[in-house]
């Protein structure tokens, strides 16, 4: 009897388990750009079982750049994705594409220039008469104007060079350039690279007020399987909020999954997602109306749009608890 009854609650448990998995969400998520220690809070949803616990099936695909983001979870080659708040903005005028944020991450801009302390370049109007390299579509370039009208610079004067994001950091280094665009939340990579010698950083949101990177997903996906995105926003804030606790061990667990980043580079990059993702007095990855509404003026004003783009076509509230 005891035998029959341990076989019986065995297959109960079998069944349970089989049930259980194919009632999980296969979920593709595509980051902005390559695997990196910015990245980590995902990671560490993903190794704490945060995903799986809200019955989705996480796989992290490596981004080749918001604009290759946003097309991937547009085409259905992504479920969800990670892409600049000011590509969005270019994807829904320019090209009606039909995808939306639903969770913010960057709350402040990460667009900065850097170059190496010790130089000519000491200031932001030093930048003039300069060259600063950046890949072709990066979003430090596409607004560069924006913040160089803010702080008194004339982008006319400043000369770009296109380069692949991953020799960005040696070009600076050899001086090759004199600047390169790069992401405030890249600076312990970049500093790694660059070392002994130390940087000087110009980030644009000392200067401007717009949103960064976040959680996008398609009008589709929002509106046929919202829960889906609820949970994954959920558990993805929880990774989060653990990450900016114990940075860390944030950054171990990312070079557990991605052995080619350094832990220690992780750790700090994790440090600099929290400067941008924690706004006082507000739940962390939650949309602002008006933060959205100056995103598209700041777009608007110095890139071209073939069609206007409002607040609610570029992000779905409620998605955020």
């Amino acid at each position: 009897m005891g035998l029959l009854f341990r076989t019986a609650m065995l297959a109960l448990a079998v069944i349970a388990a089989t049930i259980v998995s194919a009632r999980a969400a296969e979920v593709n998520f595509i980051t902005d750009f390559g695997f990196n220690g910015r990245h980590a809070y995902y990671y560490v949803a993903l190794d704490k079982g945060y995903y799986k616990d809200e019955g989705l099936d996480v796989t992290i695909l490596r981004g080749q750049g918001s604009a290759d983001a946003i097309k991937k979870v547009a085409s259905g080659a992504a479920t969800l994705g990670f892409a600049d708040a000011g590509s969005l903005v270019l994807a829904r005028g320019n090209d009606g594409v039909p995808v939306k944020l639903v969770a913010i991450v960057y709350a402040q801009p990460p667009q900065a220039v850097f170059a190496l302390a010790g130089g000519d370049i000491k200031s932001p109007k030093d930048l003039e008469g300069k060259t600063i390299a950046d890949t072709a579509f990066s979003a430090n370039r596409l607004l560069f104007p924006a913040y160089a009208k803010a702080v008194g610079v004339d982008p006319d004067k400043v000369s770009w060079v296109t380069a692949d994001g991953a020799a960005l950091p040696t070009m600076l280094a050899t001086g090759r350039v004199e600047a390169i665009g790069q992401f405030t939340v890249g600076e312990p990579l970049l500093a790694a690279v660059t070392a002994p010698k130390t940087l000087v950083r110009f980030g644009y949101k000392d200067a401007l007020s717009y949103y960064g990177n976040g959680i996008i997903a398609t009008d589709a996906t929002i509106a046929e399987n919202p829960d889906l995105v609820k949970a994954f926003v959920r558990a993805t804030l929880k990774g989060m909020r653990d990450a900016f606790a114990d940075p860390a061990a944030a950054g171990a667990i990312m070079a557990k999954y991605q052995k080619q980043v350094d832990p220690a580079v992780a750790e700090g990059e994790t440090k600099l997602v929290a400067e941008l993702a924690e706004v006082p007095g507000r739940p962390l990855g939650a949309i602002d109306p008006e933060r959205v509404a100056n995103t598209i003026k700041v777009v608007a004003e110095n890139m071209k749009l073939n069609a206007a783009v409002a607040p609610e076509d570029l992000y779905a509230p409620g998605f955020v608890e």
